[in-house]
């Protein structure tokens, strides 16, 4: 793609950069609803209707009516006032609103640009797979709130990792489609060897966050962070019996709460040193200051993540910091997807 091609996507890649940035406020509240217990306070979904929210006193009293009959209301808020209600509604009401905005502000330009013919072949392709992901997220969601409607008042944590990945997947993947369109980096310019372990330690490196992201939501969801909270060891001991008192012995991966955070901090330790690592490697040879840069924004904002989870443990998960914790996690995310975009083999169709 020549610099000339690339200015016909300006306003694509404006436009593009909005979705992403309405999708990051989207994972960040969606994280503020979690933390302050917000999320169970709807307790149907009606995609149309359910973007206005009770306008009369006789229909607040009728909502609150309803999350009087589920679990939360029962065995967690019983004698909840109505103001305090509303309180936790708002939350849940701004998270599922700014999800119908997101489907407006991308369909709508969607629209826009495909009936003016801006959009070529492969990148209405692109745009089509990331509406289908959209979509799909939105279903994930209600899938998940209703696994907290039926015995006990909190989600399934597998279904909130997928809810959480499913976001993360779709911000990283219109992140790679905005990269493409704007094509500054240019490809490896080593020996084929060095490119290919490069490219392959990159790409190792991104299937760390990913999992360590799936993590961080077994550890919120589970509420693992609440338990443990000193660092670098685990109440004194590095590795407790708790983390493996589960039988079957893999149980303890996924539905321990010792275990799971055990994993956590395992997984952000081997995250941080394998980027050190790459960072190292990189800046030992000649490669182009975009590459270089895309690294140090990776190691960077990891180190950020790193520091902001350990206070976050030790402090007992308070919601600021537990919240810029999740919105940090997302850059670091799109700087590791920065760094396999920078450091990519070839272009196909004019994307990377």
């Amino acid at each position: 793609m020549t610099n000339h091609q690339s200015s016909n996507y300006k306003s694509i890649i404006i436009w593009l950069l909005i979705v992403c940035a309405f999708i990051f406020a989207m994972v960040v509240v969606g994280g503020v609803t979690r933390l302050t217990h917000s999320g169970l306070s709807m307790v149907d979904w009606r995609p149309i209707m359910g973007a206005i929210p009770p306008l009369s006193e006789q229909e607040w009293l009728r909502t609150f009516e309803m999350y009087k009959q589920y679990p939360e209301y029962l065995k967690l808020n019983h004698g909840m006032s109505l103001g305090e209600f509303k309180g936790i509604f708002y939350w849940e009401f701004g998270h599922r609103l700014l999800g119908r905005t997101i489907g407006l502000v991308f369909f709508i330009p969607f629209l826009y640009f495909w009936l003016r013919k801006k959009l070529d072949r492969p990148l209405l392709k692109k745009l089509g797979v990331a509406f289908l992901i959209g979509g799909l997220q939105g279903l994930m969601g209600w899938y998940m709130v209703m696994s907290g409607l039926v015995d006990m008042p909190r989600v399934s944590h597998y279904r909130l990792a997928a809810h959480l990945s499913l976001a993360l997947f779709l911000l990283a993947y219109l992140f790679w489609i905005i990269l493409g369109l704007k094509n500054k980096a240019q490809p490896l310019r080593v020996g084929d060897g060095e490119c290919q372990g490069v490219r392959g330690f990159a790409l190792i490196t991104t299937g760390l966050v990913s999992l360590q992201i799936i993590y961080g939501a077994f550890t919120a969801g589970l509420r693992a962070g609440w338990g443990y909270n000193t660092f670098p060891t685990m109440n004194g001991e590095w590795m407790p019996d708790a983390v493996s008192a589960l039988s079957p012995l893999w149980l303890n991966l996924v539905e321990n709460n010792a275990g799971v955070q055990f994993v956590h901090r395992l997984l952000g330790t081997l995250l941080l040193l394998s980027v050190i690592g790459l960072w190292s490697n990189i800046f030992r040879k000649t490669f182009s200051a975009s590459q270089k840069t895309s690294l140090n924004l990776l190691l960077c904002s990891l180190i950020a993540q790193y520091g902001l989870g350990v206070y976050l443990l030790i402090k007992v998960v308070p919601i600021a910091a537990a919240s810029l914790h999740q919105a940090v996690g997302c850059l670091v995310l799109l700087a590791a997807v920065n760094v396999n975009f920078q450091f990519r083999e070839k272009k196909i169709n004019g994307f990377a």
